[in-house]
Parts: structure tokens; C-alpha cells; sequence
């Protein structure tokens, strides 16, 4: 996967407002998909405090430092939006408008910009100005309150749902829809992704099904969220788990087979028996490790597989043979996805340094005003 291809969006031009969160995850999805993203940061870094090395949701990309408070710092940005096809920031709403780089001036400067502003909560409404994380985006959606045991409080998936399933994918969707409008019509426009919306959205096929009644408005009562017994994870003898998917009858006759349960399972279409039923699963799955259960499943319909953590999960069998994790300069990590069978994606950079392109975009781009100095540390800009 490493330098194999440049990607569809190859000749697309990206500047990101650097951020920490879903805005330079999204930057980075259009940077794996080919686009040349030039990620402007500030001196003195983004608060994230790892080690840019490391920092692989900057792969793909080019850095340049621009000092936005400044005298020349937005117009600088600007020029770089200027000959862009699309912007993205992830500031609170008002703060783009306040340091010179909002929708009005960049779109005076480029007609057919696609301006992707990424937020929480939006760019209106009661809490539009208020601060907020991803915790807190999915749990007013309802999202949040699926998850988790009926007995225990919800548990956040880390910030895969919210920061990057609601607001990056979303951000990322809209742009390349918006770019599309502005190559055919030549206008370009204003995209605003908030966390809350794309979050929900998610959620659509689930208020479907709790209108029709097939779907409870509780934690672990239904057929997705672990209320089911054959729907669900389950401890083995070594302290691992298993994941259990037997959701249709001849995949749940393969689980039952091959578990050892056949003949003596409880009837799985009597809800009233699914608590006796996931009692007799979970002793057998305490009988075995997740190694020695893991080979009893494998290469079968019963859809069963082994709960793996971050590190083990490169090493598994199929994700090893697709290629789909990558090591490149030294770090794994999840390599560029979707794949293509014409333009195919590849890791063509390490994680952008900040700062350290300047000088090639400044060629590449022809925007001069990047090859003056930025402000020297306890300026008065700075």
C-alpha cells in the first residue's frame, strides 16, 4: 500500500485550519484519497502533545506555518484558499470571522471554494458557542444511551462514534458533494458538518424500527445493542472474548454445532428465554480460551470471531492478507480505505512536521508571502 498510487482526488487542492480531532482526521481521508493538503499550523502546535511523528491522522499532508494573528497571517491564508478547491476549519463559530479567514473573504477571493467548517454543535442554535466533546454530541443524540450493559451506565466507544463516524465522515461527504456542485455550476459553498447532526443521522434506521415497534428505547433490549443472546460478546477461559453475530437461523445452526449446544439450547425465538439461553452460551464459552475458540470457528458461517485489542488486531489472519494496516516510516497504522481498482490510494508521507513544507508550497502553490519568517517565539503576534 506504500507509494503504490496517488488516489481519485489527485489534482484536488485542500487547505486545513489545523485543529486536533475529527477536522485533520477528515483532511487526512482526502489527503489518503489523493488530495494535496496543505495543513496550516500555528506556531506554538495545536495543544494535542504527542509527538508529530507519531501523529498518523497527518500522514499524507503538507505543512506550512502561518501566525493567523499576525499583520499578513490571513492574507496569506487566503492566497492559499485562493487557489485551493477546498477549506476546512474547525474553529468555534464567529472565531474564523474574527481572524479574517471566514466564508465571506475566502469565497470574495475564490468564487467556487468549498468552505467545510467542522463542529460540535453546529454553527447555530442554544449551544452553537458552547464548548463540548464527543461524549457529549452522542449523548444527546441517543447514541450514547444505546451502549452498555441494562444494569451499568452507557460506555463511550472512545470518540469513533461522534468525532470521526458523525463528524468526519460527514465533513468529508459534504465537501466532495460540494466540490462536485462548484466543478459543475462554478459556485462554490458553505458546508456545515456538525458532530450532533451526522451523529444522528446515524441513528436513522434505528427511529424507523422503534416506529414500527421493533426497536425498545432502552439499553440492551433488542435485537443489536446485546439484548439479544446471539448478538453479543462473551468471556472465554483465559479472560478474552468472542463476538457473536448468529443473527439468521442457518448461521445460528452452524454457532449452536459448532459450540457444542445443539441439541440442548433453549428455543432462541422465545424472548422470555433469551437470560437462560445466554447463561448456557456464556458457560460454554467459559470452557475454552479465545485461541482454542477461535480455531473451533474459523473459516465458518457461524459468524464468530475473537474480541482483538489494538495491537493484536494487525496480526489477525484476513486483515494481514488484504494489507488492511500498513506499516509506513516506522508506525503501524490502518492503511487508506476505500480501495480502488483505477486510481488506487497509497501512504505516499509520514506525518506532516509543522512547518517543515513550507518552502515546497510556497513554490508549488506560488504563494510568496509563506517564504517570510514566522514571528519569532514571545513576539508580540505570537
Amino acid at each position: 500500500m506504500a507509494g503504490t498510487g496517488n488516489g481519485p482526488l489527485t489534482g484536488v487542492r485542500v487547505v486545513e485550519l489545523a485543529g486536533i480531532g475529527p477536522g485533520p482526521f477528515a483532511a487526512m481521508l482526502l489527503a489518503d484519497l489523493g488530495a494535496d493538503v496543505v495543513r496550516v499550523d500555528r506556531p506554538g502546535g495545536q495543544g494535542l502533545h504527542i509527538d508529530p511523528a507519531y501523529d498518523v491522522t497527518n500522514r499524507n499532508k503538507r505543512s506550512v506555518l502561518v501566525d493567523l494573528k499576525a499583520p499578513d497571517g490571513p492574507r496569506t491564508v487566503l492566497d492559499l484558499a485562493e487557489r485551493a478547491d477546498i477549506l476546512i476549519e474547525g474553529y468555534r463559530p464567529g472565531v474564523a470571522e474574527r481572524l479574517g479567514v471566514g466564508p465571506r473573504e475566502a469565497l470574495a477571493r475564490n468564487p467556487a471554494l468549498v468552505y467545510g467548517r467542522m463542529t460540535g454543535w453546529g454553527q447555530d442554535g442554544p449551544l452553537a458557542h458552547t464548548a463540548g466533546h464527543d461524549i457529549g454530541y452522542i449523548a444527546v443524540t441517543g447514541a450514547l444511551g444505546m451502549t452498555g450493559p441494562a444494569d451499568g451506565p452507557p460506555v463511550a466507544p472512545a470518540n469513533l462514534l461522534g468525532d470521526y463516524a458523525g463528524g468526519s465522515l460527514y465533513l468529508v461527504i459534504g465537501v466532495l458533494a460540494a466540490l462536485q456542485h462548484a466543478r459543475a455550476h462554478g459556485a462554490g459553498q458553505v458546508v456545515d458538518a456538525a458532530i450532533v447532526d451526522g451523529t444522528a443521522h446515524l441513528t436513522a434506521m434505528l427511529h424507523g424500527m422503534m416506529a414500527a415497534g421493533g426497536w425498545q428505547d432502552r439499553r440492551a433490549a433488542n435485537l443489536l445493542d446485546g439484548g439479544a443472546p446471539f448478538y453479543g460478546t462473551y468471556e472465554t477461559a483465559d479472560g478474552g472474548h468472542m463476538a457473536v453475530g448468529a443473527l439468521e437461523p442457518r448461521f445460528w445452526a452452524e454457532f449452536t454445532r459448532l459450540l457444542g449446544i445443539e441439541q440442548t439450547a433453549p428455543e432462541r425465538t422465545d424472548p422470555a428465554r433469551w437470560d437462560e439461553l445466554r447463561t448456557v452460551i456464556a458457560e460454554r464459552f467459559r470452557g475454552r480460551t479465545r485461541a482454542e475458540w477461535t480455531a473451533v470457528f474459523e473459516g465458518s458461517d457461524a459468524c464468530v470471531a475473537p474480541v482483538l485489542s489494538l495491537r493484536e488486531a494487525p496480526g489477525h489472519p484476513h486483515l494481514a492478507a488484504r494489507g488492511t494496516f500498513a506499516a509506513h516510516d516506522g508506525v503501524t497504522q490502518p492503511a487508506p480505505a476505500p480501495r480502488f481498482s483505477a486510481t488506487p490510494t497509497s501512504l505516499r508521507r509520514p506525518p506532516a512536521r509543522p512547518g517543515a513544507d513550507t518552502a515546497e508550497v510556497a513554490r508549488d502553490w506560488d504563494v510568496p508571502a509563506l517564504q517570510q519568517p514566522a514571528p519569532r517565539k514571545g513576539s508580540p503576534h505570537s
